[in-house]
């Protein structure tokens, strides 16, 4: 009796171990991410506009609960693709990260559709310093004449910087003073900017990235400088000098002529009296 009680033990130990090594590896297997979790990251740092290659591609085992959203598993449909954005080592790649297959390398895989690049000639001043890098929006203001007045005034807001002199690069915070800087523009957006170099000089104004507010402005002015706003002139018309009043004739008295006095005899009685008329 008692081995068989022992032996029934060990048989409901042996069912209990198992069970709990079966649960265990099911577990497990869970846990370890499959081959179909395997997506493309970057092999090394790739900069914007550039053409990816079998060397820059790499696939890794990514958990199935975190996979990123629009990640590429197929490294053979990426080659010869272009970047328009840069990435660093080992991170996931996507549709989104890419210019539309059969774009070619370069400057013209990061203008958005409907937009356009313009350069434009800058120096250590215009540019910011250096810090106006690849990636930053601008404000342009432009320094000319208007009605024989010097005024500075904001023409284009927020306007993206795609290159400075040949580079594209976004990665790099440090300044660099260049001579000219690519902009990305509407069409009508590179008609002002060019037809604004022309008429004067032009500054960057570095903005914040994530700002969207317009600087509404009436541009400044010597006068509204110096706090005396300028009036216009006001033209005195000249006085016109009429004909001269004629002279007043004299007035000229002449004297009456003296009254002839008529006089009559009258006799009363013995009495005569004379009155005059």
């Amino acid at each position: 009796m008692k081995n068989r009680r022992a032996l029934l033990m060990m048989a409901l130990a042996v069912v209990f171990g198992l069970a709990a090594v079966a649960l265990a590896s099911r577990w497990l297997l869970r846990q370890t991410p499959g081959a179909s979790n395997k997506i493309v990251v970057a092999a090394m740092d790739v900069n914007l506009g550039q053409r990816l290659t079998p060397e820059m591609l790499k696939q890794i085992d990514w958990p199935a609960e975190s996979l990123p959203r629009g990640a590429l598993r197929d490294m053979v449909k990426l080659a010869g693709r272009v970047l328009k954005t840069s990435v660093l080592r080992d991170e996931p790649l996507s549709e989104a990260k890419l210019a539309p297959a059969g774009t070619l390398g370069g400057l013209s895989a990061l203008i958005a559709e409907g937009k356009r690049a313009i350069t434009v000639r800058v120096n250590d001043v215009v540019g910011v310093a250096g810090f106006a890098l690849p990636g930053n929006f601008v404000d342009i203001i432009v320094n000319t004449q208007s009605n024989d007045k010097a005024i500075s005034k904001i023409v284009l807001e927020r306007i993206l910087v795609l290159a400075v002199a040949q580079e594209v690069g976004r990665d790099e915070t440090k300044p660099r003073v260049v001579n000219a800087v690519t902009l990305e523009v509407t069409p009508a957006q590179a008609e002002n900017l060019d037809l604004a170099r022309s008429v004067g000089t032009l500054s960057l104004v570095l903005r914040n990235q994530v700002d969207p507010r317009p600087g509404t402005t009436e541009g400044a002015t010597k006068g509204t400088l110096l706090g005396a706003p300028e009036s216009p002139a006001v033209a005195t018309a000249p006085s016109v000098a009429g004909p001269a009043p004629a002279p007043a004739r004299p007035r000229v008295q002449v004297a009456a002529a003296p009254r002839t006095r008529s006089c009559v005899g009258v006799i009363e009685g013995v009495q005569r009296t004379q009155e005059c008329l």
